[in-house]
């Protein structure tokens, strides 16, 4: 792992153009050779776009695996380059919306597309925020993740097990939530609600967390500039009348508007990752076994 940081840093001197295509190269190997990846982020695909042909969702998964790959290497530019040049690269639109922050308790949405790292940066340029946190397994790699993430302001990072008591003692204390709300973490604190028409367990923390502290949701959203210029953080408006009296509506309204995101950058979306992990009761798993 030191290994690979120390590649990293020597990388992130190289052009973003350069380093972006090495990025792409080595993802289209591991499209390749990845095959349970490959199996899983077809799968998605297959059930969550079927409107397209199998050719056009087998372009989509190789151009994943370029973008995410594109991004691990690039997470050194955000880990040792100077303030100014991520400046340049990052365009944030339309804005940091500090007004919101600082009127009051405020989560960022920001689901998994591939530079979701990116949206954090254009954050803490501008403001300290707090964050759950998943600690990585290899302690040389949540170092560098931890000092990386956190070094041009404190972010105050939580545990899943600490529960959501300390995340609103913070809101209340003026920090934004940034929070990633889209994964399978289980049927525990989810409602099986339809992301692209499939049931998925989904975090309902995002409706329960606004519910309890007022808090303002704006959706931030980050993907590539074209002709590898950089990255775009898009700060959408805040939701109107969000939560509502329904939770489960609500969560819906949440993974309809990530849906839309998704058809906007469809390469970029986390497919790796099992959404559909977790099955409601009696209903097979979705995924199987790769072929060989």
């Amino acid at each position: 792992m030191r290994l690979l940081l120390g590649i990293m840093w020597l990388l992130h001197w190289l052009p973003l153009s350069l380093l972006a295509r090495i990025g792409e190269g080595v993802g289209s190997l591991l499209f390749g050779v990845m095959k349970s990846r490959r199996h899983i982020t077809l799968t998605n695909l297959r059930l969550c776009l079927p409107q397209l042909s199998e050719e056009e969702r087998h372009a989509i998964a190789k151009q994943h695996f370029q973008a995410y790959a594109r991004s691990v290497l690039e997470r050194g530019l955000l880990w040792w380059a100077p303030e100014s040049r991520l400046r340049r690269l990052i365009r944030v639109e339309p804005r940091v919306p500090l007004d919101t922050i600082q009127s009051g308790p405020t989560i960022l949405l920001c689901p998994h597309f591939v530079s979701l790292d990116v949206a954090g940066v254009a954050t803490v340029l501008e403001t300290n925020l707090c964050s759950i946190y998943t600690k990585q397994q290899n302690k040389v790699f949540d170092e560098a993740l931890r000092k990386g993430r956190s070094r041009f302001r404190a972010v105050r990072l939580f545990s899943r097990g600490e529960g959501v008591k300390p995340i609103i003692r913070a809101m209340r204390e003026g920090l934004p939530f940034f929070m990633l709300p889209d994964m399978d973490f289980g049927e525990k604190d989810a409602e099986f609600v339809p992301f692209f028409g499939i049931p998925a367990a989904t975090l309902t923390a995002p409706a329960r967390i606004a519910g309890a502290t007022g808090a303002k949701v704006v959706p931030v959203i980050a993907t590539y500039l074209p002709d590898y210029q950089g990255w775009k953080v898009t700060f959408h408006p805040p939701w109107e009348n969000y939560p509502g009296d329904d939770i489960v509506a609500a969560t819906r309204r949440m993974n309809a508007f990530i849906e839309d995101r998704v058809m906007e950058a469809p390469s970029e979306y986390f497919w790796a990752h099992k959404r559909f992990k977790t099955r409601p009761q009696g209903v097979p798993s979705v995924y199987g076994k790769p072929s060989p």
